[in-house]
């Protein structure tokens, strides 16, 4: 019998070797990504003292459209740009999560471009 392989334990695996060498400070933060089905989650992370200090996401009580496609991406992705600027984050390294560059992480990263962050 063939076994399909897990897609999220390859993902994790991913993610697992990038962070490896991704790694977030307080000058530079860390901008990850989770995707879920419905929804998509950016955090913008300081690894050294292991705090966040920005997030954002498309379950917020305020956000008022499906968080399942790259409209919503977009418009998390200015939103935690906008959260950045008013702690004084401009500079970020981009953790995508182990996912593919493509879709709702692509459409979140131009946003968080467009908001102001550059990385």
């Amino acid at each position: 019998m063939v076994s399909k392989s897990d897609s999220n334990k390859a993902r994790l695996r991913r993610h697992t070797r990038v962070r490896g060498k991704v790694s977030g400070t307080a000058e530079r933060p860390r901008l990850n990504v989770y995707r879920s089905l419905n929804h998509i989650y950016a955090q913008i992370i300081d690894d050294v003292q292991g705090v966040t200090l920005a997030a954002a996401s498309s379950v917020e009580k305020d956000f008022g459209m499906n968080g399942g496609n790259k409209e919503a991406a977009k418009k998390v992705g200015e939103l935690i740009a906008k959260r950045a600027a008013e702690k004084g984050i401009t500079d970020v390294v981009f953790d995508r999560g182990g996912y593919i560059y493509h879709g709702r992480v692509k459409e979140l990263a131009e946003g968080a471009r467009e908001g102001g962050l550059k990385f």
